[in-house]
């Protein structure tokens, strides 16, 4: 049994079921998609959920980064079930009971906010060779709302039992009140609060919110890409991904009772690790091209790594180790789906 205890890990954010599929460059080019990127689905796109069902190969799977980072810490830890506590949105439809049904599958506490005027969020998944495109239609996850859900007594009950809590920045599009109200709470109470870049278009588009949010911030999360948009939004002058995890390492921060980790991964290029006195750099695990099925999941898996162990509070280097293995495991899998049981230590 872990030493973590149910409801420790708190996660908000979008709900969504991914449709995955193999396809040609042609349809990225159909729809302007880079084959690397995450975007919100615009009018442009709507077709695009319909022809990538009719003309490709599809798998459903239970997604959303808050939910599958969550899911992924949950596996990780094993036992206690619900360690992890999820919140979102969904619609009460076909796609909705699905989610509900994975969610109990992964072993985690999700009280959905269900609703009746916008349907279950959906992903498309554009996967081309080890690159993915993903096109959220949010849907019913941008119908939050945290008079109607976080601010319920017996949900708040939840939130104040975590002692760790992670937001992708993906929900800085939906409800900024809802995760300024948890980073207030585990600021004032001195708890962990975890926030992702998630997205290059979030900080280059959702610049307020998120530095709204930054000065709760205990542990941020980012890849290269966001981490250089990042940079270019505030003026870092660098590219530097080492000097970036500094100069944000640094930012303005209300609890000073803790000093802000910053975490930025390149793929299979070393993971860096800014704290308050140094940088640290750690090489990931190698794998092999060809082993590789998608990497659909890798930034979220990362991240449920890490919090694994830092909800049974490791120490950081061991939250590292265990974010590399869980993604390394993802990448070998079709969507953020993982076998049985984990072989960590």
């Amino acid at each position: 049994m872990s030493s973590a205890s149910p409801n420790s890990l708190f996660g908000m954010g979008n709900p969504l079921l991914d449709i995955s599929a193999v396809v040609d460059k042609d349809f990225l080019d159909k729809y302007t998609l880079k084959p690397n990127d995450q975007i919100l689905a615009e009018d442009k796109h709507k077709a695009l959920f319909e022809e990538i069902v009719k003309k490709f190969k599809v798998e459903y799977h239970a997604g959303g980064a808050t939910q599958n980072s969550i899911k992924i810490a949950q596996w990780m830890i094993q036992e206690p079930h619900d360690v992890g506590t999820f919140f979102g949105c969904i619609g009460k439809d076909k796609f909705g009971e699905i989610l509900k049904q994975k969610a109990e599958e992964a072993h985690i506490d999700a009280h959905y906010y269900e609703q009746d005027e916008e349907p279950t969020g959906t992903c498309a998944a554009c996967i081309t060779g080890d690159n993915r495109s993903l096109v959220a239609n949010l849907a019913a996850a941008n119908c939050y709302k945290k008079d109607k859900h976080l601010d319920l007594e017996e949900n708040w009950k939840l939130v104040e039992k975590a002692k760790v809590y992670y937001i992708a920045g993906f929900f800085l599009t939906v409800s900024l009140e809802s995760i300024l109200k948890v980073a207030k709470h585990a600021s004032v109470n001195n708890k962990l609060f975890c926030l992702n870049l998630s997205a290059p278009f979030i900080c280059q588009f959702f610049k307020d919110n998120l530095m709204q949010v930054m000065p709760y911030v205990d542990v941020l999360f980012g890849n290269e890409t966001e981490a250089a948009a990042f940079a270019k939004e505030l003026d870092l002058e660098t590219e530097d991904i080492k000097e970036i995890a500094k100069k944000t390492q640094a930012l303005p921060k209300i609890n000073t009772k803790r000093k802000r980790i910053v975490v930025l991964t390149q793929g299979k290029d070393e993971t860096s690790m800014a704290l308050s006195d140094e940088v640290k750099s750690f090489p990931v695990l190698k794998i092999d091209s060809k082993d590789i099925v998608d990497t659909i999941g890798a930034g979220d898996a990362f991240v449920g790594g890490f919090l694994s162990e830092l909800v049974q509070e490791k120490p950081l280097d061991q939250c590292v180790k265990a974010a590399h293995y869980a993604a390394n495991v993802i990448i070998r899998r079709a969507g953020c789906t993982f076998p049985e049981k984990p072989d960590f230590n």
